[in-house]
């Protein structure tokens, strides 16, 4: 799903918040040996980003599919420059690029798990489901992290006022 940008925080029980992290969408599917990373638009990035590949690869799960946001930080702070850098045509250049200013894989979705689709849980469901598949996978975890959520508005409002450096928002839904 897309974002789009609206006015005023939204409020009510109803919703939920998470960061808006200035990086790249990413969608990671894994099937035992075989890990692929899309875009949103549905373009590989697995060429680009072989940290992530081997990150996701020391996972201890075999199966599944996981949205979230690939960013690179930088002295302190995310760099979208860096991210960009990484589309470079050229293998060696994306390995020297990746050896030296990792690629962090920020989780905020599970869409599957072994043989079983979540894209007809709603929101909640998944993100319970996301937080077990977190404690089960993420301790050892090189670069692999789940983002923050809460259904508290004024902590949302705080991340929001925090927007600019890292975080280009933040995403209610």
């Amino acid at each position: 799903m897309e974002a789009r940008s609206v006015e005023e925080i939204p409020t009510g029980e109803e919703w939920q918040y998470e960061p808006k992290w200035d990086g790249f969408r990413c969608l990671a599917f894994r099937h035992g040996d075989k890990i692929f990373l899309q875009s949103k638009n549905g373009q590989p990035l697995a060429r680009y980003f072989p940290d992530v590949i081997a990150n996701v690869a020391t996972l201890p799960q075999q199966q599944f599919v996981l949205d979230g946001e690939l960013v690179i930080p930088v002295g302190g702070a995310l760099s979208f420059d860096e991210l960009q850098l990484r589309l470079h045509p050229a293998a060696s250049r994306v390995q020297k690029l990746a050896a030296a200013n990792p690629a962090v894989y920020i989780l905020f979705d599970l869409l599957a798990e072994a043989r079983e689709s979540y894209l007809k849980l709603n929101l909640r469901e998944r993100r319970r489901l996301l937080e077990k598949f977190a404690r089960s996978n993420l301790r050892s975890a090189k670069n692999t992290r789940l983002s923050p959520a809460t259904t508290d508005y004024h902590v949302a409002n705080n991340w929001f006022r925090k927007t600019g450096r890292d975080l280009d928002g933040i995403i209610a839904k």
